[in-house]
């Protein structure tokens, strides 16, 4: 009987190779050298790992998937549209949480690797080296999805966060206000490069760029917490573009118990077009995504790719602006 508390690391470690290797061994063993597959089989027969049980293929193939938060609207979104093709298609999927932390996600790409996964579905395209490193390795279809960025190799579905970022601070600027803050989060890649976008709109009109980064995630109270800040900061702020719904919908319930009129006095918009945003007076204006869609077409292209279908492996799904009522 299979000793569970032996794992994949202790066969590494006592067949003198990567847990890595290990994990290749298992879902491709053709692709290890047969003298270190001799050694690795060796010492899963010694410590109880029948080789005939580790070899039988699973049942129900599984799909990992890593996401930032799972308290966030975008992602519960994502996950629909992939899962809206896996469970089709008769695939399961393994999702994980790393808490916007790229040491936390190193540590669980290593791991889901060590698993039989079929694909493998990433929320960032910046990693860690060691996981970046893991991830070149890996004998399986890759997918980042949620931005265009040079993926290595790896499948992208998304849309381009620098032009989001510029189109929708253009659409502030000719509204006629001029001292448009932009309102972060975390201050991740995502974060940085539709502040990019921002500044080089600022920059086009010979204003200066203006931000406000909690390092939190995003929430209804936290916008409306920047909203203060921001008028401390930069007293003659008129509008704000804000990384995300739910922390425009704070600054817009703060605007409205302080008297400040939305949009004479304040403009205000969003990103991603979240269901919060759509049950505001005003109406919030917003960049809308399309979440769904980005999961639904990687899970797509995932599975071509393991059943060696030809396919494109770089989608644009674009983005719109809408203007609602708060511009």
């Amino acid at each position: 009987m299979r000793n569970q508390r032996v794992t994949l690391q202790d066969i590494a470690l006592l067949a003198d190779v990567t847990k890595m290797t290990v994990s290749r061994f298992l879902r491709t063993p053709e692709k290890v050298s047969p003298e270190t597959r001799e050694r690795i089989a060796k010492v899963m027969e010694e410590v109880g790992y029948p080789l005939e049980d580790i070899e039988r293929p699973q049942k129900t193939p599984r799909i990992g998937i890593l996401v930032p938060s799972f308290n966030n609207q975008i992602f519960s979104d994502l996950l629909a549209g992939i899962e809206s093709v896996t469970s089709q298609q008769g695939y399961q999927t393994l999702v994980v949480n790393y808490e916007y932390s790229k040491e936390r996600e190193e540590e669980h790409i290593i791991n889901l690797l060590t698993y039989q996964l079929a694909g493998l579905i990433l929320t960032d395209s910046v990693h860690t080296l060691k996981a970046d490193k893991y991830l070149n390795a890996a004998a399986i279809p890759i997918a980042q999805v949620m931005g265009l960025d040079d993926t290595h190799g790896r499948i992208a579905v998304g849309f381009d966060n620098v032009q989001a970022g510029y189109d929708m601070a253009k659409t502030l600027l000719a509204s006629g206000k001029q001292h448009v803050v932009y309102f972060g989060s975390m201050s991740d890649a995502r974060d940085q490069k539709r502040y990019l976008g921002y500044s080089q709109a600022m920059h086009e009109h010979q204003l200066e760029p203006m931000r406000i980064t909690p390092n939190k995630v995003s929430s209804v109270s936290i916008g409306a917490g920047m909203l203060a800040l921001a008028r401390q900061l930069y007293p003659q702020v008129n509008a704000v573009l804000c990384t995300n719904d739910d922390i425009a919908v704070g600054v817009l319930q703060e605007c409205l118990k302080s008297g400040i009129r939305v949009p004479e006095d304040m403009a205000i918009s969003g990103f991603h077009g979240l269901d919060i945003g759509l049950a505001t007076t005003p109406l919030l204006a917003s960049v809308i995504t399309p979440r769904y869609e980005m999961g639904k077409v990687a899970a797509e292209i995932i599975l071509k790719k393991i059943k060696k279908i030809p396919t494109i492996e770089r989608v644009d799904l674009h983005y719109q602006i809408s203007m609602g009522g708060t511009i």
